[in-house]
């Protein structure tokens, strides 16, 4: 007779104490884990085959040292996590999401994310209390406040309004916003959010913002633009009061680990062929910009930056021609 069948845990919740059992050690042998849930070994074959159905791979070995074993799985399956090892990774992952490590910030948000969607609430106190005391050092993105990503991701999560302060030439303003997306750059957190006040997409620093917080009123999502696009163009071009284009004789590859994601947006024309959209305070900056690459190149935009162009040649003409001709070695 089946202990299980009339013990007071039902198949699921047993089950899912069996995966547990299996994420903690790497062998068990049957009659221990028939032990630990209080079952029969046959139940324990019964849920072994109800974890592999679920996609989850458990090896079978016979023999000394043998027993049962979790393997590695074509996809990621559920992960159960006790206490502690929920706010260990809700830490770890805050401090990836904030911090210096820009290529796995946005992976680190996600995943959180997800996290925070099933966290307890008894658990997020003593996550906000521990992740107040994990810092990082070096280069990277400028650090953020960990709760403002979290209040931001889960306004873009949920679909509710947002708002917070926020500067705007010599004044600070309060934004409503319908957040879509946070972005990651080389440097800094951006949202992209739809400005309820001024009707229009706007992309906002996250390290600026203040008294961030979200409302309870959901919106209905509008089509947006494309979020990492649209942020790396307002970085690199549209904040400034002169943008301009090129066709660069490179390819896009060889051109992007020339010039950091915040400084200009490269696109593919081909194999050999990029263009780069840059913007600055003034034309001659983004041209010398450009003519530093070393690579060839034609201006698509803006025609006065062909004159700006001749006129920068004619004044290097004219500064090399100043210069007396170094006297041959061998002549000396």
């Amino acid at each position: 007779m089946d202990v299980a069948s009339g013990g007071a845990r039902g198949t699921t919740e047993r089950v899912l104490i069996l995966l547990g059992l299996l994420q903690q050690r790497q062998v068990w042998t049957g009659p221990e884990l028939a032990d630990r849930l209080g079952v029969t070994p046959r139940t324990v074959r019964r849920d072994i085959e109800r974890l592999r159905t679920l996609g989850y791979r458990v090896h079978a070995s016979q023999g000394v040292g043998g027993g049962y074993q979790l393997g590695p799985g074509q996809d990621l399956p559920p992960l159960l996590l006790d206490d502690e090892e929920a706010i260990a990774t809700a830490v770890s992952l805050l401090a990836g999401a904030g911090g210096a490590v820009a290529s796995a910030g946005d992976a680190a948000l996600r995943a959180l994310t997800k996290l925070d969607r099933v966290l307890p609430t008894r658990l997020r106190h003593e996550v906000r209390a521990l992740s107040g005391s994990v810092e990082s050092f070096g280069g990277g993105r400028t650090p953020v406040d960990s709760e403002v990503l979290m209040t931001l991701a889960r306004a873009c999560r949920d679909e509710v309004e947002a708002g917070f302060d926020y500067p705007s030439g010599s004044e600070v303003r309060r934004r409503r916003v319908e957040p879509y997306r946070l972005v990651a750059s080389d440097r800094r957190w951006y949202l992209l959010a739809y400005d309820l006040d001024r009707d229009d997409w706007r992309s906002f620093r996250v390290d600026r913002m203040t008294d961030v917080s979200a409302r309870t009123w959901r919106f209905r999502p509008r089509a947006a633009p494309d979020a990492a696009t649209y942020v790396q163009e307002g970085v690199a071009s549209r904040v400034y009061p002169h943008q301009a284009r090129f066709l660069v004789h490179a390819s896009a590859d060889t051109v992007r680990a020339q010039i950091p994601a915040s400084a200009a947006v490269v696109r593919r024309r081909g194999s050999e062929l990029c263009e780069v959209l840059s913007g600055a305070g003034s034309l001659d900056f983004v041209l010398m910009h450009v003519l530093l690459l070393g690579h060839d190149f034609e201006i698509l935009d803006p025609p006065e930056l062909g004159r700006r162009c001749r006129a920068l040649a004619e004044r290097l003409l004219s500064a090399g021609a100043t210069i007396s001709p170094v006297p041959d070695m061998e002549e000396s």
